[in-house]
């Protein structure tokens, strides 16, 4: 487990974090005593202890840029930045929306901060899924874009590593969040997610924090290019 008070003091940014599953991981992050800023796009959460919430879109390079250049110091990155599409996923225009914002918004995160990660020696988390493993019929590009996520995550956990830079990412399952809200009120469908996820319930975003938590501290320091679930079960059952 992170050791006590490792987190107090150091600097954590987590994109896609004013909602979702980046805020349950902007809190954990905050109440771990690290100081977060938690980027996303729309209208912002209300101010929170440890938490300085900002606009960021992550297909635009100036913005990304910018935001790397006004930190001063981060140990911490964060790629939860993403959108899903189900069924509009077949027309182009749409395919390439998802891959931008899900694959190359990470890279380009990934590359706008490493100078900062290196000079901290910090860790990078992204967010891959449990659509990494298997296909979704509905979501190609979100499916594309997340099997993309993990080979990301391994490539550059090799050409960084030498800089002391770690770079691992998390597969959550059936989260309960805005994006599968319309999920978790069908009838339908929501029993047979339940059935087939060991745990027998939605995972919560907090659920998320915890692995993060301990990818990014000196408990995992021996540990970089893993894709780990984060899914009940979901992906064994």
């Amino acid at each position: 487990m992170p050791e006590q008070n490792e987190y107090t003091g150091k600097s954590a940014l987590v994109t896609g974090g004013t909602s979702g599953i980046g805020l349950g991981i902007a809190r954990g992050l905050a109440r771990a005593g690290a100081r977060v800023i938690a980027a996303g796009l729309g209208e912002l959460p209300a101010p929170e202890p440890g938490i300085a919430f900002q606009n960021l879109n992550v297909t635009s390079q100036e913005q990304v840029n910018a935001l790397a250049g006004s930190i001063e110091r981060l140990h911490i990155l964060v790629n939860c930045a993403g959108i899903i599409r189900r069924d509009d996923e077949f027309e182009m225009p749409v395919f390439e929306q998802v891959l931008d914002v899900n694959l190359s918004g990470t890279m380009r995160m990934c590359v706008a901060c490493k100078p900062l990660l290196a000079l901290s020696r910090g860790s990078i988390v992204n967010m891959a899924s449990m659509l990494t493993f298997f296909g979704g019929p509905r979501v190609p590009a979100y499916s594309a874009s997340k099997g993309g996520v993990a080979q990301l995550t391994r490539s550059l956990a090799v050409a960084w590593a030498a800089e002391g830079i770690r770079v691992n990412a998390v597969a959550p399952g059936w989260i309960r969040t805005p994006l599968t809200a319309a999920l978790q009120a069908d009838s339908v469908r929501s029993p047979p997610i339940l059935s087939r996820t060991p745990m027998g319930r939605w995972g919560e975003p907090e659920d998320v924090a915890g692995p993060v938590l301990f990818l990014c501290s000196r408990a995992a320091a021996f540990v970089t290019g893993i894709v780990l679930p984060v899914d009940g079960g979901y992906s064994v059952s």
